[in-house]
């Protein structure tokens, strides 16, 4: 590890992924999370403000994790190579989530029998959940550590599945039903969006006790973690998290009690996720893997890193540029009248 430029773009490119995978997880979190409520929701009126509300950006949101998983294999391959057969059946039943939600996504508005809505609406919200799901135990895995040997994943096929990743994985669907129901408050209005406002107050304390009981897991996995949130000094750099945690969640209930500023939820939402990821950062910082494997130790050579970066100086603000101009351009309330076919 050196002190020069290899420090310093490794460490660039771990913020740079990091960002992705937030973004992703914001983004396309929402669209996944109006996945999840569908059941709740039978009427078809309901259903079709629901998709209407994401179609013009649910698809080009997995942009970022197209990047944050081709930033991965590409900056830091070791991570990649170690990380893909310890997680594998999280990650295949996440892709192939993805894409039969994506597939229902578009059938819905095409079938024109009631058996066929039927089946591409439970299609839309299993593909949705399972994504969800399969997420929050993919993040659970990695934080309880993964074993490795030499430079190679050494551990067994089921080691992935534990109560604390099952414990992750509720937790991140329950965090992105929460989103939805935020994104549903901004994007209708009147009795439309009621219930939607009723839901997201009953998901926001679900998603604050489940960020509760992983932070309060999460310490107890690693002795690492444990010294960091519990140990003099290194307390201090971590104390500011769950005070900032405490105060958006006291501002997100007032938003959502009180009638206005129906864009004010979602953006708290967002800020509270950041604040689960800062603290996730803060819990495994420098590694990549945890216990041992360091963003050092798996970054690519510095010639590589640095052909990729002129690419991504390149490329980043284009996809930020158009991502922003699609919000911008669809943003406002959604017109019950009009909408995808």
């Amino acid at each position: 590890m050196g002190l020069g430029v290899d420090f310093d773009l490794t460490v660039a490119w771990a913020l740079v992924l990091a960002l992705a995978v937030w973004i992703y997880v914001v983004l396309d979190g929402f669209d996944l999370g109006i996945g999840i409520l569908y059941p709740l929701f039978p009427k078809k009126r309901s259903r079709d403000l629901m998709m209407n509300a994401v179609a013009p950006v649910w698809d080009g949101n997995e942009t970022w994790l197209v990047l944050g998983g081709g930033g991965l294999m590409a900056a830091f391959p070791l991570a990649y190579a170690i990380l893909l057969p310890a997680l594998y059946p999280p990650i295949v039943a996440m892709l192939l989530a993805l894409v039969f939600r994506g597939v229902a996504f578009e059938f819905r508005w095409k079938t024109t029998s009631r058996f066929g809505r039927r089946f591409w609406d439970m299609a839309f919200f299993g593909g949705s959940l399972v994504a969800a799901l399969a997420q929050g135990i993919t993040l659970g895995a990695l934080l309880q550590g993964i074993e490795v040997e030499g430079r190679a994943y050494a551990g067994g096929w089921w080691d992935w599945l534990t109560p604390f990743s099952l414990l992750c994985g509720a937790a991140v669907a329950a965090g992105y039903a929460f989103l939805g129901a935020c994104w549903l408050v901004l994007k209708l209005e009147g009795e439309d969006q009621t219930p939607f406002r009723h839901l997201a107050r009953v998901l926001g304390l679900v998603t604050v006790g489940f960020i509760a009981a992983v932070s309060l897991a999460t310490p107890f996995l690693e002795a690492d973690y444990y010294q960091r949130w519990f140990t003099w000094p290194q307390m201090l750099a971590a104390a500011p998290v769950p005070i900032a945690v405490a105060a958006i969640t006291l501002l997100l209930a007032r938003s959502l009690l009180h009638e206005g500023r129906d864009w004010l939820p979602f953006v708290l939402g967002l800020a509270l996720f950041g604040l689960c990821f800062l603290g996730l950062g803060l819990s495994m910082w420098p590694n990549v893997i945890p216990p041992d494997v360091t963003i050092w130790d798996a970054a690519a050579p510095e010639k590589s890193q640095v052909f990729m970066g002129v690419g991504a100086l390149v490329l980043l603000p284009i996809i930020l540029g158009y991502t922003g101009y699609a919000y911008w351009v669809f943003r406002g309330k959604l017109d019950p009248e009009k909408g995808y076919h």
